[in-house]
């Protein structure tokens, strides 16, 4: 816990000291790069999770003299971040896929079939688990993905899309 806590006032001060020394923020980027890259690789797939990352970090560095430690860790603030790019990436998308449908049906590439035949006999439990996510609310997803995609906390998470932390009753 006390490391944690190191970490978090570590990762303030570098962020702080990189809004008059630009470079002292490549500490953050080379500390949490991988980890964002990871969480949005498993929200997205390997192809988008480059470009999220970088655009991530890219908007961090931009807003880095916005950022307040009162209100959460650095860790947190970059998974907020690309929540929100991957909100925008998975919008993108849903036009295109609209966009698509009312175009009509576009010739199968040769070796279609062998993919969709993989895709279709991926299992149940893929299909089940993605009907899941699809009827949750967008920010019912990213709760839900931060927390088991991206290892964070229920603080972290409420830090990340900036809502309150829920609290049981005692029981």
């Amino acid at each position: 816990m006390r490391d944690q806590a190191e970490r978090a006032l570590d990762d303030a001060r570098e962020v702080q000291s990189s809004v008059h020394d630009p470079e002292r923020f490549t500490v953050i980027f080379d500390r949490y790069f991988a980890e964002i890259h990871g969480y949005a690789a498993r929200r997205l797939g390997p192809d988008a999770a480059d470009d999220i990352a970088a655009d991530t970090f890219l908007t961090a560095f931009g807003q880095r003299r916005r950022f307040d430690a009162d209100r959460g860790m650095v860790r947190a603030w970059l998974y907020g971040i690309a929540t929100n790019h991957i909100g925008r990436y998975r919008r993108r998308e849903v036009r295109g896929y609209r966009a698509m449908a009312r175009m009509g049906a576009v010739g199968a590439a040769e070796g279609h079939e062998d993919l969709v035949v993989d895709r279709v006999t991926a299992g149940t439990a893929r299909r089940q688990l993605a009907g899941a996510l699809a009827a949750l609310s967008g920010g019912e997803r990213d709760v839900l993905l931060l927390g088991a995609l991206g290892g964070l906390s229920h603080a972290e998470v409420a830090v990340a899309l900036g809502i309150p932390t829920a609290r049981s009753a005692p029981g």
